[in-house]
């Protein structure tokens, strides 16, 4: 059953099912595109998710706008107890309407209700505004080791 979260207006959170998997794709494709190149993790996790993300214990949340999928963000199981916070888009026509603080609040929500006690994401410096979402939802900047991503240059980790 799929777990709604109680948002404001016309926003909803709900869970991934294969419907918005065009959806998954294009969100996160039109963003990275923008800032950086599409790189092959991001072909294997957007062009799969259902097997690379939500078979592996992972979750996919969609944020909808009057039915229409305008956000998501990804909660990869890394296994003991630790996820990574991946995929966080917002369309451009939607950005500044706290979608991105809904979909980080409900990830975090869903990461401890499955058990999670550690959250982590990598992203890039140039993303201010996804850098200080980040900071807002209670992450950390940690010592960056090497990653699957060319583009990632911070870590960042919450404690649940």
């Amino acid at each position: 059953m799929a777990q709604h979260y109680n948002t404001p207006s016309a926003i909803q959170i709900v869970d991934f099912n294969l419907f918005y998997a065009k959806a998954f794709y294009d969100l996160n494709h039109e963003w990275i595109s923008k800032y950086f190149v599409m790189e092959d993790a991001d072909n294997r996790s957007l062009s799969d998710p259902q097997g690379y993300i939500i078979s592996k214990g992972g979750h996919i949340l969609i944020a909808l706008f009057n039915g229409e999928p305008v956000g998501t963000c990804a909660l990869i199981n890394d296994g003991d107890g630790v996820y990574e916070l991946a995929k966080m888009a917002v369309a451009p026509k939607m950005q500044g309407m706290k979608i991105g603080k809904m979909l980080g609040e409900a990830a975090i929500d869903r990461a401890k209700r499955v058990g999670g006690h550690k959250l982590y994401l990598v992203s890039n410096r140039r993303l201010e505004t996804a850098l200080n979402l980040y900071k807002r939802l209670g992450f950390v900047e940690v010592p960056m080791p090497p990653s699957i991503y060319e583009r990632a240059d911070i870590k960042m980790e919450l404690a649940l």
